[in-house]
């Protein structure tokens, strides 16, 4: 059985898709960035909570300030990205159910009354979604350079609050120069998936 999905979508979202460590100078502009979003947020999610909170950072000073919390190996990228987006998950997601769950708005308190709920159903929910996030910057035709190695604590508090935890930190554009490492190996459907 083939997908329904064209082949070079296919290549585009997942086979020939890499996390790029060089970009262009080109900018990724808002209305790309909404177009992504407008896209993406039809993923699914648990009471469609839609926890993945998005912070762009596009000026010379934050985006300065963001470097200094990216593990050594992640600040040059970093800096020369033209887009960067701090993903994070909106612990206080259950406060916008009542709109997105209109025919079950007493979830908000039925369900995520207490803070501890809230955080693990946002953690799980927004890693989610920045996966979508992901496919949705490379069905833009950019590339996507996904990072979780930085100082989470310091990133929290230099752009967030105590109501959002980060989650990682993804470099956008179009791929520069040497912009891959060699392709790792993957786990064949056998190691992965188990009939019972």
């Amino acid at each position: 059985m083939s997908l329904a999905l064209d082949p070079a979508a296919q290549d585009l979202l997942f086979r020939e898709a890499r996390t790029a460590n060089t970009f262009t100078d080109e900018p990724v502009t808002d209305e790309q960035v909404r177009a992504i979003y407008d896209l993406v947020k039809y993923g699914p999610t648990a009471f469609n909570q839609s926890p993945l909170r998005v912070t762009l950072v596009r000026s010379p000073e934050a985006r300065e300030r963001l470097v200094r919390h990216m593990a050594e190996g992640n600040q040059a990228k970093t800096a020369a990205a033209p887009l960067v987006a701090v993903l994070s998950a909106d612990n206080e997601f259950h406060e916008e159910l009542p709109a997105l769950l209109p025919h079950f708005p007493q979830a908000k308190d039925a369900f995520f009354s207490e803070r501890p709920v809230r955080e693990g159903s946002a953690l799980v929910n927004a890693a989610l979604q920045a996966a979508y996030f992901i496919v949705g910057v490379r069905a833009a035709g950019l590339a996507a350079g996904p990072m979780t190695g930085l100082d989470f604590e310091g990133l929290r508090k230099e752009f967030l609050d105590d109501d959002h935890t980060p989650l990682m930190v993804v470099n956008i554009g179009r791929p520069g120069p040497d912009a891959w490492f060699p392709r790792s190996p993957r786990l064949e459907y056998e190691q992965v998936v188990t009939t019972v």
